[in-house]
């Protein structure tokens, strides 16, 4: 891959992880409509609209293209955020402050960005980049399988997967904790969002691989975790989804498994707190209750 030449001051927040001083960058009171890319590979980021003023001194969003953005715990406790297409050090993400109803605080140094307005249909400033796949071309799916742990671990490796993200999905509760979703009052599923590109793998594959991971035929529970935020879930975002988990379900039923998986509406996905994402790729750990076990 071919990235843009970077000036000194952009290898320094970019590539050694540092950070432009607050209220000096130029897209802080940046207003215009269009799209905020990498300035080292072009891939799109980050949509205007998703744009606000938290009053922190850097750009601040409370969404990302799916797949976009890559989170990781920094040696500081924090979770960074980086570009998912080149590694380009962007900023770090806040969630809980309540400056929007996302609740989420994604804050990004004005320098580690370039700007495609919308009446563009080239990215500006970015004449060598590659880009990364488009909000549109991009899926989502919702699996809950147990232990959200264990989930996001097996899914992520899948070819096709951009990213998956932990979280909480079924439940009555805005904003749940995880202390909150073990009391089994909120409703919740530990739930994975698994961002996925299509034209690399499908919704039914992937679908064949979440039931081959975990034991549908467990209610309320997955191995020792028991409760009902451990179910056995599945949330479809449109019909083709949902009729692809229903044709799943009745061939393993007529393979003679009991299955109890839940199929459900997708509803608002909360994510789980920062230190419960990746966390086999942070620990070095191996999930204790997925394995995989071929039944299709």
């Amino acid at each position: 891959m071919t990235y843009n030449k970077l000036t000194p001051d952009e290898e320094r927040v970019i590539i050694d992880k540092g950070t432009e001083m607050p209220f000096s960058g130029k897209y802080y009171n940046y207003n215009a409509d269009g799209t905020y890319t990498c300035k080292r590979c072009g891939a799109p980021l980050y949509r205007s609209s998703d744009k606000f003023d938290a009053g922190c001194g850097w750009p601040s969003f409370d969404d990302e293209i799916p797949g976009a953005i890559k989170r990781t715990l920094d040696p500081n406790g924090y979770t960074e955020i980086s570009c998912a297409n080149c590694g380009a050090h962007l900023g770090h993400v806040f969630e809980g402050e309540g400056f929007t109803p996302k609740n989420v605080r994604y804050c990004v140094n004005s320098i580690s960005l370039n700007f495609t307005p919308a009446s563009e249909t080239k990215k500006a400033d970015s004449p060598k980049a590659t880009p990364a796949p488009e909000k549109s071309q991009l899926e989502k799916a919702y699996f809950a399988g147990g232990c959200f742990w264990g989930t996001e671990y097996m899914l992520e490796k899948e070819p096709g997967v951009v990213s998956v993200r932990v979280g909480y999905m079924g439940g009555h509760t805005s904003n749940p904790t995880y202390k909150q979703v073990c009391t089994d009052t909120t409703g919740h599923a530990e739930t994975a969002e698994v961002v996925f590109d299509p034209t690399k793998t499908n919704y039914e594959k992937l679908a064949r691989l979440f039931f081959e991971i975990h034991d549908p035929t467990q209610l309320n529970r997955q191995g020792p975790d028991v409760g009902d935020q451990y179910r056995s879930a599945v949330f479809y975002v449109d019909d083709n989804q949902k009729q692809i988990t229903e044709k799943l379900i009745g061939i393993l039923k007529d393979k003679g498994y009991k299955v109890v998986t839940e199929v459900a509406k997708a509803g608002t996905f909360w994510p789980a707190e920062d230190y419960h994402q990746s966390y086999y790729d942070r620990t070095g750990g191996q999930p204790y209750c997925h394995v995989y076990q071929k039944r299709f």
